[in-house]
Order: C-alpha cells, then sequence, then structure tokens
C-alpha cells in the first residue's frame, strides 16, 4: 500500500504545483487581456500564496479528526473546482476569487500529504519529501513552456485551466481507487498509528520550533516569491527577449528538481541546521548576483543557482521540522509552521508589485530584500552558534547538532 499511495500522491502533488504555479507565466496574458496594472497583477499571484496559506491551520485541526488520505481526497475535489472557476474568469475580481481558491486547495494539499509521507517513511523522511517535491518541481519547469504553447496555438489561458480541472478530477479519482484497493481504514504504518495527533492545541506549546522553522525559511520565502513571480518582467526590465525570458523562467525552476532530489537526501544525511544555514547564504549571494548581472550568460547561471537554493530549502525545512516536532503533536504543529511561514512568504509579490508601481526598480527591491535575508541569516546562526536555536530529536544531535 505504501508504495502504490506515495506514486499517486506524487501525480497529484504535480498537479497542486502546476496550479499554483501557472499564475507566474501568464502575468503578461492578463495584463494584456484585462488591462491590469503591475500592482493589480501582482494581487492575483500574491492571493494564489496567501490561499495555500490560509487553510493550513484549519486543515490542522481537521487532521486531528479525519484521516490524512481522506483529506488529500478532498483537496484534489477542490482544486478541479477552483480551477473551473479561474477558467471562467472575466474581471479581475473572478480572477482574485480563482487564483484565491487554487491557493486554498493546494496549502490544504500539502499540510495533508507532508506528514503523511512521514509517517509512510519514518527512516527516509528526506528522501521521500525530496521525491514527492521533484514530482511537484517538474510541473514548476513544464508550466512556462505548456502554457505559452497553449497560447500560441489556442490563443486562450483559459484552457490551461480547463485543463488543470480535468486532470485532477482524474488524478483524485484514481488516489481514490487506490485508497480502496487497498483497504486504508487503519493507520498506514505502526509509527503512524503510534502517532496519532488528536490535540490541537498542544501543537502551540511547540512555538519555539515553529519560529526557529520560520526563520530558516519564511524571509527566504517571500523574497522568492517576490522574484520569481515577476522574473519575466524583470527580464523584460533588462532587455532581454520575451523568449529568453521565459527561458530563464523555466532554468530557475528546473534547477529546482535536483534541488528537491538531491537536497531531500542532503538533509537526511547532514547535520540540518547548518544545512539550511548555508542554503540560505547562497541564495542570498545570488539574489545579490541577479541585481548585476548583465548578460545573457550571466543571467543563466544566477538564475540556476537561486532557482537551486531557494528550492533546496523546502525539502530541507519539512525535513527539519518532521525531525524536530516530537510525534504526538507534529502534524498539527507543522501545519501551523507552514501556515505562518507562508502567510508571510505570500506577500512577497504584491510587495515587489506595489513598490514598482511607485517607480522603485527591480534591483533596488531585489537588494532590499537581500538585506532582510541576511539579517535573520545572520540572527539564526548567532542563536544555533550560542546553543539557543531547537535541534532535531535523536540522530542528529548525536552526529553533531
Amino acid at each position: 500500500m505504501t508504495k502504490r499511495l506515495f506514486t499517486t500522491l506524487c501525480g497529484l502533488v504535480f498537479l497542486v504545483n502546476f496550479g499554483r504555479v501557472a499564475f507566474a507565466p501568464l502575468v503578461p496574458e492578463f495584463q494584456r487581456e484585462l488591462g491590469l496594472s503591475a500592482a493589480a497583477v501582482g494581487s492575483v499571484t500574491t492571493l494564489v500564496w496567501l490561499g495555500t496559506a490560509a487553510p493550513r491551520i484549519p486543515v490542522g485541526w481537521v487532521l486531528t479528526r479525519v484521516r490524512r488520505e481522506r483529506v488529500v481526497l478532498a483537496t484534489g475535489v477542490a482544486l478541479s473546482a477552483a480551477a473551473a472557476l479561474t477558467a471562467t474568469a472575466d474581471s479581475l475580481y473572478a480572477l482574485q476569487t480563482g487564483a484565491f481558491a487554487v491557493g486554498l486547495a493546494t496549502g490544504g494539499y500539502f499540510v495533508a500529504a507532508i506528514p503523511l509521507l512521514g509517517a509512510l517513511y519514518p527512516e527516509r523522511t528526506g528522501r521521500a519529501v525530496g521525491i514527492h517535491g521533484t514530482a511537484s518541481q517538474v510541473a514548476s519547469v513544464v508550466a512556462p513552456a505548456l502554457v505559452l504553447a497553449v497560447i500560441a496555438r489556442l490563443g486562450d489561458w483559459r484552457v490551461v485551466f480547463w485543463a488543470l480541472a480535468v486532470g485532477a478530477a482524474a488524478s483524485t479519482a484514481s488516489l481514490v481507487v487506490v485508497v480502496r484497493r487497498s483497504a486504508v481504514d487503519g493507520p498506514v504504518s505502526a509509527e503512524e498509528a503510534e502517532e496519532t495527533d488528536r490535540d490541537f492545541q498542544s501543537a502551540l506549546s511547540h512555538w519555539r520550533i515553529v519560529l526557529a522553522g520560520m526563520s530558516l525559511v519564511a524571509v527566504a520565502g517571500f523574497a522568492w516569491q517576490g522574484v520569481f513571480n515577476f522574473y519575466v518582467s524583470y527580464l523584460l526590465s533588462e532587455g532581454l527577449t520575451p523568449a529568453n525570458a521565459n527561458l530563464l523562467l523555466t532554468v530557475a525552476f528546473a534547477a529546482g528538481v535536483p534541488a528537491f532530489w538531491l537536497g531531500g537526501r542532503l538533509a537526511d544525511r547532514l547535520p540540518k541546521v547548518p544545512y539550511l544555514l548555508a542554503l540560505n547564504a547562497a541564495f542570498l549571494a545570488s539574489l545579490v548576483a541577479l541585481t548585476y548581472a548583465g548578460s545573457l550568460a550571466a543571467f543563466a547561471v544566477v538564475s540556476a543557482v537561486i532557482g537551486y537554493a531557494a528550492h533546496a530549502l523546502f525539502p530541507a525545512v519539512d525535513t527539519y521540522m518532521l525531525s524536530t516536532l516530537p510525534a504526538p503533536d507534529r502534524a498539527s504543529a507543522y501545519a501551523v509552521f507552514s501556515g505562518a511561514s507562508l502567510l508571510f512568504e505570500a506577500n512577497g509579490s504584491g510587495v515587489v508589485g506595489a513598490l514598482t508601481d511607485a517607480g522603485i526598480g527591480f534591483d533596488q527591491v531585489f537588494r532590499l530584500f537581500a538585506v532582510a535575508v541576511a539579517a535573520v541569516l545572520v540572527l539564526t546562526a548567532l542563536f544555533y552558534a550560542v546553543g539557543r536555536f531547537p535541534t532535531p530529536i535523536g540522530a542528529d544531535r548525536a552526529a553533531g547538532e
């Protein structure tokens, strides 16, 4: 059952992440067809990520009452409906509503699926999260090219979301079959039977671990949201052609495939906090380098590095959280962490849109983001150096943490 369920989840997460990232390459289309400003389009992409953040804490409570597999099934149905709603949008308000609905469905999925992966593979959590994340990231890689191909051939961005609606419905139906055939009425593993989370309120007692996890990903994630949602617009402003700008967005997302695949395995093997600090430092350096790149070749190199560093953070921090949180409160506390982190991160693109509309250049905005990442990185490293930073339970302590 474990292998079949895991394989089906990898298929569904491809569609889940496609729903989130499909909005970014469509920014120019939204502006052209609906006559939207940069700030208005920024609000749409922000709402996708606010939506993916908003349900996480409430779904964490739901997981204390409903099995994780059933919650995943519900999010698949919700994604299909949200994609159909987006496909019918004919105004800014309707587009914002559809974007937020897509975000809600995807957020609920990740809160249920990530702890489920930890229960399915308690000894290889990083590897499982990394493979699952790789499937998700493949969607990010193919989204720009696929979206552009649909527009070039059919001339209608709505087809993208109609196809997503159909695909999500079909994938959810497949998951129903897997769950039924596997007779998943009991725990998926002995570990899950012992780790059933039934007290959501106790999750709040782990606020130090939640804040620690946020310090390792939230500010960098905020900056990454702002960068990738306006990446094409930024590169166009630097004089690149639309084809090259979209190609480099694909490069940044493509770098996420090895980042998830390798990053999850490294998260199992390396001391987790130093590894996460190193990834933050790499992201910071590449963000600064992006603002000084002046040629297509330089932008290509920076795109690959920043894409790798940003995406490697996600399986690494998930592994850190699942390894550090105590088993009885893992699912609900993880939900609090991911919800709070994404509520903060989701504002990145909205801030970029507002600041550029106010006349501040992209380079200045990105350097400001770099300063914020640097400040948090230094503070977090200091807490870790003096032994005041939460560290994983068990093996990692013996390994050097």
